[in-house]
């Protein structure tokens, strides 16, 4: 029996191990598409005064993708702490919705360790992991401590080079600079549309069509605003 027991342990320790592994996999093309995006985010930062250890800080404690780019804003500008923080705040409060979302997805129970990777469900992330899930994937905390450890990495790492390539790096490459910004709003949207079903497709369409209409007659803001919104309500209303 306690032979029995030993090996059940070794054989729950090598599938913890690696369902890590496929974590990091998973987590490959979040860091391509991360790595130049983080690399243009510590050029920016330190275009803008920081020195490169304050904006490798900024990526290691904040984690916010399109965010820190905002925050760099508000700092640069002179906005004050408290106006900074309900901003970023405001705008990643999106984040909540996630891991419930995941867990329910997944039919998650007991996860004792949901604190830590937690962290690192940002919007590529969570766009990978529920993909991993409706592709029959198994779903375990390991698996997310890979992902998410993959792509946090690649995002600090990536601002570090920035940093240290200095504030002129992208000078020369304007055409370069413009694009990097399009590039965490396409990694995400591409992450969504592998997991696109027909049933998702009328409420799509309606976010769509509220937000460029919106757009149009007020204000790009108000138009996502109003997306966002016509979207949930339809989501509501469908079910």
């Amino acid at each position: 029996m306690a032979a029995d027991a030993f090996g059940e342990d070794i054989l729950a320790t090598l599938k913890g191990q690696g369902d890590g592994l496929r974590g990091l996999l998973a987590a490959l093309p979040i860091a391509l598409g991360y790595l130049p995006i983080a690399f243009s985010f510590g050029v920016a930062a330190t275009r803008a005064g920081l020195s490169e250890a304050e904006a490798v800080m900024l990526s290691v404690v904040i984690y916010a993708g399109a965010a820190q780019f905002l925050a760099l804003a508000l700092v640069t500008s002179g906005a004050s702490l408290v106006v900074s923080a309900i901003t970023l705040i405001a705008m990643n409060l999106r984040h909540v919705l996630y891991g419930p979302a995941l867990l329910k997805a997944a039919g998650a129970r007991d996860m004792r360790t949901v604190w830590g990777w937690g962290f690192g469900l940002t919007d590529e992330v969570f766009g990978a992991a529920l993909g991993h899930i409706a592709r029959g994937g198994a779903f375990s905390e390991r698996f997310m401590w890979g992902l998410g450890a993959g792509a946090y990495a690649s995002w600090v790492v990536g601002t570090g080079l920035g940093a240290m390539a200095g504030g002129a790096a992208l000078e020369g490459w304007p055409v370069l600079d413009a694009a990097l910004g399009f590039m965490l709003p396409a990694l995400f949207l591409a992450l969504l549309l592998s997991i696109l079903s027909r049933v998702q497709v009328p409420v799509i369409v309606v976010a769509v069509v509220v937000t460029v209409g919106v757009s149009l007659m007020a204000s790009a803001t108000m138009g996502i605003l109003a997306g966002m919104v016509a979207g949930a309500v339809a989501g509501v209303l469908q079910r």
